[in-house]
């Protein structure tokens, strides 16, 4: 039967300098053919977009290896089992893993395990949720992590306490709603900072903030609204943008303040591929005895199934919401990818590729 098929996949055509473009990449196809024995045969049905992904192109070291040229371009996803030839999976199985930019992808026995392929349950939650709140790395660096990087840099090195202030910069983002959700379950204050009205409003009527400080609404507003809403203090920062962002809440941290790096997008586009100069404020860490505390979620991959279980409930309880902006199709890869550093998304970005 998956003689028949063809895959059409994208590939790192060569590595941008800056804004990947559609030149960056090339779509091909080729057949798909049957799994050995021990391997299985997965059909994409969603895949996650992460900030990440614009890091995994440069030639540079980091926590994972560069995506190579003319590699499938890496992505984590959902799929299902098409065809199966090893006893833990069986067709019609909904499978997570590493699926990269593809419809389909043969697994075999030995990768498995590095390709993270685990088989999840529906009826926990829907598939987006499953690449939002719900979102478990399969292997280091793989992307659909936002609910286990947004749970253990908040509840691990963020240890919050009720009645402290939260700051979330990227609040109506993957990372950014599940963080500011669960602050307002443990009891603290939480303050957002969103691009545009209508992602502030969404975070304070919708997910339960206290406040959202526009970031796009002129000069020095995120100063002054971390002044009016933040008047002793910020406690925990939950940091995704890094930038000028970054260094305008260090001037407010509180006394034992703890500052959460969890990503830098402001930075990923630079064209030198490198991040721009570190903070200006830093020495804010040493007056106020705080401290900055980076994030890589595959460093509590034996906790995953507590975190899941956690936020599952608050999902079903509806104390927790999970908002997803999705686009259709494989050929849109490229436009779509770049909506995440153009601030177009709204919610947790997912690239459909086949209908469930």
């Amino acid at each position: 039967m998956s003689s028949s098929l063809t895959n059409h996949q994208v590939r790192l055509a060569k590595r941008p300098e800056g804004t990947a473009t559609r030149e960056n990449w090339k779509f091909t196809t080729e057949p798909v053919g049957e799994p050995a024995e021990g391997g299985v045969l997965v059909k994409t049905l969603s895949l996650s977009l992460d900030p990440a992904m614009r890091g995994w192109l440069n030639d540079a070291k980091s926590y994972i290896a560069p995506v190579e040229i003319d590699a499938v371009m890496r992505a984590g996803g959902i799929g299902r089992v098409i065809a199966s030839k090893n006893p833990q999976f069986a067709v019609g199985d909904t499978v997570y893993g590493t699926l990269g930019v593809q419809e389909y992808i043969l697994i075999p026995q030995e990768d498995i395990k590095r390709n993270g392929l685990v088989k999840i349950d529906l009826r926990v939650g829907t598939i987006t949720q499953w690449l939002n709140v719900l979102g478990m790395p399969g292997m280091p660096g793989m992307t659909g992590m936002t609910g286990m990087t947004g749970y253990f840099g908040l509840m691990d090195v963020g240890q919050p306490k009720a009645g402290e202030t939260v700051v979330i910069s990227g609040a109506a983002g993957a990372v950014g709603q599940t963080v500011g959700q669960l602050a307002k379950i443990k009891g603290c204050r939480v303050v957002g900072i969103a691009g545009g009205a209508a992602k502030c409003d969404w975070v304070v009527k919708e997910l339960g903030f206290d406040a959202c400080i526009d970031y796009k609404a002129g000069a020095g507003a995120v100063r002054e609204g971390l002044k009016a809403h933040c008047p002793k203090g910020v406690d925990i920062y939950f940091d995704n943008v890094g930038g000028e962002i970054l260094d305008a809440v260090l001037a407010r941290l509180a006394r034992k303040a703890r500052v959460i790096i969890c990503g830098a997008i402001s930075q990923y586009n630079n064209a030198n591929s490198m991040p721009g100069a570190g903070p200006k404020n830093y020495l804010s860490l040493l007056v106020n005895r705080a401290r900055m505390e980076g994030i890589v979620v595959f460093d509590y991959a034996d906790r995953y199934h507590i975190a899941i279980a956690e936020l599952a409930g608050y999902l079903k309880d509806g104390r927790m919401k999970s908002k997803e902006d999705v686009v259709s199709g494989l050929d849109t890869f490229p436009e779509a990818l770049n909506r995440l550093f153009s601030g177009e998304n709204f919610g947790k970005l997912v690239l459909q590729v086949a209908n469930d």
